[in-house]
């Protein structure tokens, strides 16, 4: 996707430059929402390369490089690439060739870009990056700054707040802001967990979803990516934002304390992280007798390899083999209009003051 090149084809040179100024192109501003990136591939050397830079981040794996870099280069990325591999090659777009997450991701920033057209006209340049893998964050805010783009509102596409999510998002972005030479003025999107809209889109999923149903699952799982707990003791905000979220929209539902939980998924490493466990969790709950079990994940703007292969199939099997018998996976909101409305509401109260 090169949003860029029709904005170059407008470059003109100032009214009062002299003969010899290179052209300008026409002042806009960029919204550049983000996600958490995807690998080109699943084979062995795109699964590697994606890891590899995934599990460098010191946001995400915070160990000192000294000890953790041994153990990621020679054990972990000599294994898990060909399991990490087979997970996604059972959930590839494979029409298109790309990861459902940026097959999703391209869909939102098409509608976004629609519905900012409306709005604004041809004043706001949307596109989308990757914080690992392609398109990279830098790629795109070159793409931008070559456009026109004097002002970029960054929106990394979390509801909720982590150090290994957000926090890491913005680091990528403001370096790649530091490589320009007219360093184009920016804005951050906040965590949005707790907008009435965004409950609201949350809502009407599920509302859907249990109409669609033979039978009301007896619990909602509300399933958030876990952390390790140490990080909320650091003072990470992520946990009370999700809990946040769940009760918020337990209030909307109008349901019982009963009938919705919060757990938190994806374990890694040896370390405690947030509890309670979502695969231990559904486990539980069919040895409790609740057979009939619905699960979401809100801190998921869009479905990926966590939600599509970890949820629906890992998660799901150990349900079942607890006993469990009816397992629903609710779908996160992508490209859903009433989602696509939440984050474009979003981005208009970020605009204020540039564009009104």
């Amino acid at each position: 996707m090169d949003l860029s090149k029709d904005h170059k084809m407008q470059a003109a040179r100032p009214v009062h430059a002299n003969d010899d100024h290179p052209a300008v192109p026409k002042q806009r501003v960029g919204v550049l929402v983000a996600n958490l990136g995807t690998p080109d591939n699943y084979d062995y050397w795109s699964m590697r390369r994606y890891l590899g830079e995934f599990l460098s981040d010191r946001r995400v794996i915070d160990y000192s490089p000294w000890l953790w870099q041994p153990l990621l280069q020679l054990i972990i990325l000599t294994k898990r690439p060909f399991t990490s591999g087979a997970a996604y090659k059972s959930i590839w777009n494979e029409e298109a060739g790309e990861s459902p997450l940026m097959t999703i991701t391209k869909a939102q920033t098409a509608k976004i870009t629609a519905e900012m057209k409306k709005r604004y006209g041809d004043d706001v340049m949307v596109d989308f990056c990757m914080r690992y893998g392609n398109p990279s964050t830098k790629s795109k805010v070159e793409a931008m700054t070559a456009a026109g783009c004097t002002k970029i509102l960054f929106f990394p596409l979390y509801p909720h707040y982590a150090g290994a999510t957000s926090a890491t998002a913005c680091d990528a972005f403001f370096a790649a802001l530091g490589k320009e030479k007219w360093q184009p003025i920016a804005r951050v999107v906040e965590p949005y967990f707790d907008r009435p809209d965004y409950i609201e889109a949350l809502a009407q999923s599920i509302e859907r979803a249990y109409e669609k149903a033979e039978k009301r699952p007896d619990i909602l799982i509300c399933s958030y990516h876990g952390v390790p707990i140490r990080y909320l003791m650091e003072g990470d905000p992520y946990h009370c934002q999700c809990q946040k979220t769940t009760r918020l929209l337990k209030e909307r539902l109008g349901w019982k304390d009963t009938e919705i939980m919060t757990t938190f998924q994806s374990k890694f490493g040896p370390e405690e992280w947030l509890q309670p466990y979502t695969v231990e969790e559904v486990a539980r709950q069919a040895e409790a007798g609740k057979k009939n079990i619905a699960v979401c994940a809100p801190a998921f703007s869009a479905d990926c390899i966590e939600t599509l292969e970890e949820i629906n199939e890992e998660i799901k099997e150990s349900f079942e083999e607890a006993g469990g018998e009816e397992f629903m996976y609710i779908p996160c909101l992508n490209d859903d209009p009433a989602h696509i409305e939440a984050l474009s509401n979003v981005i208009s109260e970020n605009l204020k003051g540039w564009l009104d």
